[in-house]
């Protein structure tokens, strides 16, 4: 069992990363469509788009979500079963307390917020209790802070180069790492709910591209 005031099982991850930027927004609709509305952990989803207009993004996912979508806040504690969403313009970190933190730092390659900022907080904060998810993407940020969580013991994701708009990104990750899954959107679709609430996934952990 979990620690006094929770039943959380600690054989499940206690907190789910998506990251990605040019081609990512659909897949980010697939995998949230697809979450359990019983789901007892905290999303955060990170994509690179315009600051403007900044409930847009917001808005388009929660009309097809199951749980609720926010804009992450400064000083918000994480809630389970909430996604929250990446504010444009500031770097978004998870604090030791598990509460958002907003950052003006400069952009991390040339992004503000940074996948690479928020997938390392994290990493700092949940250790393996994560599962991280790096998607299509043009640049290769986030890339460094996947094989940072992997090496913590944290189920990695990365979407299939072949199944992505923009290669760059999933690619950066596979050239520094093997991740625990290599998957579709299809598949991502098809296996995350069992493996964020079990039993364990049946696929193989790198599926053919």
């Amino acid at each position: 069992m979990g620690s006094a005031g929770t039943t959380r099982d600690p054989a499940l991850p206690a907190a789910l990363l998506i990251g990605g930027s040019a081609g990512a927004l659909g897949v980010v609709r697939t995998i949230l469509q697809c979450l359990p509305v019983t789901l007892d952990l905290p999303v955060i989803a990170l994509l690179h788009l315009s600051p403007s207009p900044p409930d847009t993004l917001t808005g388009l996912l929660a009309r097809e979500c199951p749980l609720p979508v926010k804009q992450a806040e400064d000083k918000e504690p994480l809630a389970p079963g909430t996604v929250y969403v990446a504010p444009p313009g500031y770097h978004l970190l998870i604090e030791s307390h598990r509460a958002f933190a907003l950052s003006a730092d400069p952009p991390v390659h040339y992004s503000r917020p940074s996948i690479d900022v928020l997938f390392e907080s994290a990493r700092d904060v949940y250790g393996r209790d994560l599962v991280a998810i790096l998607l299509s993407g043009a640049s290769v940020d986030g890339a460094a802070a996947m094989q940072e969580i992997h090496a913590a013991g944290a189920v990695t994701i990365v979407q299939t180069p072949a199944s992505a708009d923009a290669t760059v990104m999933p690619q950066a990750a596979l050239q520094l790492f093997d991740p625990t899954f290599l998957w579709t959107p299809d598949q991502m679709a098809l296996q995350l709910p069992a493996l964020l609430t079990g039993p364990a996934p049946t696929l193989t952990s790198r599926s053919p591209a």
